[in-house]
């Protein structure tokens, strides 16, 4: 099966986060973040359907560290809805920061989805909340398209894209991880333990040259 014929009107591709805050010299750097936008350009081509995510905090976040008097980024605190690890603040809504990589180019995206604009609670999924519960109201666009399998690219492997992935799956989507277009934080071990949460899961990570290989039911 050619790379080509994969990816069909049921499928949709979901580039999570690959903003300038999560790029080297950004607020809160991936390393290596930045080498996944040619390969996002590459495999963003050959999907009809594209959504971006896009991490878009109002200043004093909760899940920034400036917000809390004697915290420092990566502590971690307990929030109204569990545990919340505190970060450098990026993504500023309508900061630099916030704004996509310049070399992006996804042109027939049909969808930027906004997250983290509560000040109250963080959003690593592109489907809920950092509660688990709150929609983002992507569910329900999927739902409505006709638009089953999942696959995902981009920033963080370990925490947005993970959060991203589960969701879909625990909502009976099928899923793929694009994982050469992805690249982790790794906090406290958190890449090793996305792998584990993936394999439980039965979500694949593939490569772009393995997409002929089964994905999750």
């Amino acid at each position: 099966m050619s790379m080509d014929d994969t990816f069909g009107d049921s499928d949709v591709l979901v580039v999570v986060d690959v903003q300038n805050d999560f790029c080297p010299s950004g607020a809160l750097a991936v390393p290596g973040g930045d080498q996944v936008v040619p390969v996002v350009n590459r495999i963003a081509a050959r999907f009809r359907n594209v959504i971006l995510t896009q991490d878009w905090h109002p200043r004093g976040h909760l899940s920034f560290a400036s917000s809390h008097p004697g915290k420092q980024p990566y502590d971690v605190i307990a929030a109204p809805y569990g545990q919340q690890v505190l970060w450098p603040d990026h993504c500023v809504q309508d900061t630099r920061g916030a704004e996509f990589h310049a070399a992006l180019h996804v042109p027939h995206a049909g969808l930027i989805v906004r997250k983290g604009m509560n000040r109250a609670i963080d959003s690593y999924s592109a489907f809920f909340e950092n509660d688990r519960k709150t929609p983002t109201g992507l569910l329900g666009l999927l739902r409505e398209r006709g638009l089953t399998r999942v696959f995902l690219a981009g920033l963080a492997f370990d925490f947005c894209v993970r959060y991203t992935a589960e969701d879909a799956r625990h909502n009976g989507l099928s899923v793929c991880v694009i994982e050469d277009a992805c690249r982790g934080i790794d906090v406290d071990g958190s890449v090793a333990a996305t792998r584990a949460s993936l394999a439980a899961l039965g979500i694949a990570c593939r490569s772009m040259q393995n997409f002929a290989l089964p994905l999750s039911a």
